[in-house]
């Protein structure tokens, strides 16, 4: 704490020396007797040198002083138990598109793969049997389409009546549908060469967590091959009460405790209610950063019963009171200014913000309170 405080205090005292200073201590108002509306505008706008910490974002958070984005929510609240999973798209199961035999393991568990890379190496009969089927129909559609250029030419010259050329001409049409065809039934085996080789690639980047295959051993066509996981790409997943689903809304930021104690945020994605007769609900959240490594378990409290929209709700620690009055430290573009808000129903770790702030200002979260100890330093130092 200490060396936080001091840490702060060195870059405060440079940008004093600099001749910036704090002023009164005194937060703005707005004119007595003016409107609400008026009254909000000018503590919005009015830039009093005695609310304003000059510090840097990266000093702020080298010192502990971390910074969010008010969520909404409001009301009650629950705890849920969870844990961090994979997102949808993030594991991919690589089936064999063929039967054959395994020519080559290119991978194995563990290894890390980016789109494309080779898994393994198949050689089938039928992925050749495919091939040649490719390479018959270019000829035919080749050929047709020679002849229907042929007759259209002789049509053109009287040789030949118009119905022979538009004949030749609905061969070289079906021949080229025929390839198209056979183009498509070589895609879907992996693109074989004529020799019926085959290598499976990996469809995702990430991580190979599974292989089924053995140098030498056979594949039929469906069988798995490989799983890759993206574990950069997770989520959390939570298990709610059933009766508190219709509480808990889309897009609402909430704050995951993490194994080792520390604070994530994540904003919920999705909610599912449970199946008929179930007690629990599943709840998925989108991390705003970096998680726990896949399977940890996590927890997360979750503000419920808020009005239509939920109350702006800031972190407790975030509110702070400054000569009186309660005010969270707003981010601007030299540092942080305490901006006057009205507190409503505290709960979770989190208080309602009734009036002060619209939801997308970044404030100072946890170690606001350091933010707090400057401001009072500069009213001392006015009074002297």
């Amino acid at each position: 704490m200490i060396a936080r405080r001091s840490l702060i205090a060195s870059a405060v005292a440079l940008i004093a020396a600099a001749g910036l200073g704090y002023g009164a201590a005194q937060l703005p108002q707005g004119r007595p007797g003016a409107p609400a509306s008026e009254k909000e505008g000018a503590e919005h706008d009015v830039h009093d040198p005695a609310d304003f910490v000059p510090l840097k974002l990266a000093d702020a958070a080298a010192a502990g002083v971390s910074v969010v984005t008010p969520g909404r929510g409001g009301g009650g609240d629950i705890l849920l138990p969870g844990r961090v999973a994979l997102a949808a798209n993030a594991l991919a199961a690589l089936g064999a598109p063929v039967s054959g035999a395994v020519e080559r393991v290119h991978v194995s568990a563990g290894a890390a793969v980016t789109v494309g890379s080779p898994i393994a190496t198949l050689r089938s009969a039928d992925a050749a049997s495919g091939r040649a089927s490719l390479d018959a129909a270019a000829a035919a559609a080749r050929a047709a389409q020679a002849a229907a250029s042929r007759d259209r030419r002789l049509f053109e010259a009287g040789v030949v009546a118009r119905q022979d050329w538009e004949v030749s001409q609905a061969v070289a049409e079906k021949a080229q549908a025929d390839h198209r065809a056979a183009q498509a039934q070589v895609r879907a085996m992996g693109g074989p060469g004529a020799n019926g080789v085959t290598v499976l690639r990996s469809p995702i980047a990430g991580v190979v967590t599974r292989i089924e295959a053995q140098v030498g051993g056979f594949l039929t066509q469906g069988t798995l091959v490989a799983e890759i996981a993206d574990q950069s790409r997770a989520e959390y997943v939570f298990d709610a009460p059933a009766a508190a689903a219709d509480a808990i809304r889309l897009g609402q930021v909430i704050h995951v405790q993490t194994p080792d104690g520390q604070e994530a945020p994540a904003r919920i994605s999705a909610v599912a209610p449970g199946a008929s007769g179930g007690n629990t609900a599943t709840v998925r959240a989108a991390p705003s950063g970096k998680t726990a490594p896949v399977g940890s378990v996590v927890s997360a409290r979750v503000m419920t019963g808020a009005s239509d929209g939920g109350a702006i709700i800031a972190p407790s620690e975030a509110v702070q009171t400054v000569a009186g009055r309660p005010v969270v430290f707003v981010v601007e573009a030299d540092g942080f200014r305490a901006r006057p808000v009205t507190p409503g129903r505290v709960a979770a770790g989190s208080t309602e913000i009734l009036r002060g702030l619209t939801g997308t200002e970044r404030i100072a979260g946890k170690g606001a309170f350091l933010l707090k100890a400057e401001l009072g330093k500069g009213e001392a130092g006015h009074e002297d």
